[in-house]
C-alpha cells in the first residue's frame, strides 16, 4: 500500500511578483501563513498557478527553497518540477529533493508530447532519480498529451508515483484508474471535486484555495464524513466565484483576485497579462457575496 501525502485541499499556490516582474517574497510569506492558518493540507509550488513556466532554473528552485523553510513541515511542500525534458526534469527534481520538497508534482511533457510508451519512459526516469514520492500530472488542455489508462497501469508499478492529480474532465479515466490501480487520485479541477472523492479521491489541488482554503478543505472533509449534502451546499456556495477563476487563462483571474483581495500578488509575467476591466469587474461580483473583497488588511 502506498502512503498518501495528503487528504483534502493542496493549494496550488500563486507566486506574488514585484512591479519589476521579480518574486515578492514578503508577500509569499504572508500567502502561505494564511494558508497554514486556514486550513489548507498541501501547498503545491511552482506549478501552473505558480508560474514555473516563465521561471529560470535558479528562480525556480529559490521559489522551492523559501516554501520548504517558510513552511518548516507544517504541511507537505508539493514542489513542480515537470518539464518536456526529461533529463531537465530530473535535475530540476533531484535538486529540489535537496531542498527538502516532501513530494513532486510531474506534468506531462508539454508542445513535444510523447507517445504513451514514452510517458512511461519520462515518468519513470523521473522517478527513479529521486526517492520522494511523485504526484503524475494530467492535464492535456494544457499540455496536448493525454495518459491513457494502460499508461496509468504501468506507472502505478513504480514505487514513488504514488498519486494522480487528474484534470482531464474525464471521469471515466477517474473511475478506471480507481479500479485498475493503487494511485490516490486528487481532482485538478475545482468544480469536479465531488465526483472524484465519490470514486475514492483523496482530495484536490486546487486554485480556489489561494482565497479560500477553509471552504475547500471543508468541502472535502464533509463529503469524507458522509456530509455529502453539506459539502454539496459549499460546492453551490462558491461555484460562480470558482467559474471565474477561469475565465481566463489561469492563474490571471486567480492573481487578480488575490489583488482584489488585499494581497499583493502583483500580475503575470508575459505572455500573461492582465484581464479587461469587464472581466474585472465581473470577478468581483463573485467575490462580493463571499466577503472576499478587501477581506485582506
Amino acid at each position: 500500500m502506498k502512503k498518501t501525502i495528503f487528504t483534502g485541499v493542496g493549494t496550488a499556490i500563486a507566486t506574488p511578483m514585484n512591479a519589476d516582474g521579480s518574486i515578492n517574497y514578503d508577500e509569499f510569506g504572508k500567502l502561505i501563513e494564511f494558508q497554514i492558518a486556514n486550513g489548507a493540507d498541501a501547498l503545491v509550488v511552482c506549478g501552473t498557478t505558480g508560474e514555473a513556466s516563465t521561471m529560470p532554473d535558479e528562480e525556480h528552485l529559490e521559489c522551492i527553497g523559501y516554501a520548504v523553510k517558510k513552511v518548516a513541515h507544517r504541511v507537505p511542500v508539493i514542489a513542480g518540477t515537470g518539464a518536456n525534458d526529461t533529463a531537465h526534469g530530473i535535475r530540476l527534481s533531484v535538486a529540489a529533493e535537496k531542498l527538502g520538497a516532501d513530494a513532486l508534482l510531474q506534468v506531462t511533457p508539454y508542445y513535444n508530447k510523447a507517445s504513451q510508451r514514452g510517458l512511461v519512459k519520462h515518468f519513470t526516469a523521473i522517478a527513479n532519480s529521486v526517492k520522494i514520492p511523485i504526484i503524475l500530472y494530467n492535464v492535456p488542455s494544457r499540455t496536448g498529451c493525454n495518459i491513457s489508462i494502460d499508461t496509468y497501469k504501468e506507472l502505478a508499478k513504480v514505487p514513488n508515483i504514488v498519486a494522480t492529480k487528474e484534470a482531464s474532465g474525464n471521469m471515466s479515466l477517474a473511475a478506471e484508474i480507481a479500479a485498475y490501480t493503487d494511485l490516490d487520485i486528487y481532482s485538478g479541477n475545482d468544480d469536479q471535486v465531488m465526483p472524484i472523492l465519490s470514486l475514492g479521491g483523496k482530495g484536490v489541488i486546487s486554485v480556489t484555495s489561494n482565497l479560500m482554503p477553509k471552504e475547500k478543505h471543508d468541502e472535502v472533509a464533509l463529503f469524507n464524513a458522509g456530509k455529502q449534502a453539506e459539502a454539496l451546499a459549499i460546492q453551490a456556495k462558491i461555484l460562480a466565484f470558482e467559474k471565474a477563476l477561469f475565465m481566463d487563462v489561469n492563474p490571471i483571474p486567480v492573481k487578480e483576485a488575490l489583488n482584489i483581495m488585499g494581497f499583493k500578488a502583483g500580475e503575470c509575467r508575459l505572455p500573461l497579462c492582465s484581464m479587461s476591466d469587464e472581466q474585472i469587474a465581473k470577478l468581483r461580483s463573485t467575490m462580493e457575496p463571499l466577503g472576499l473583497v478587501g477581506a485582506i488588511k
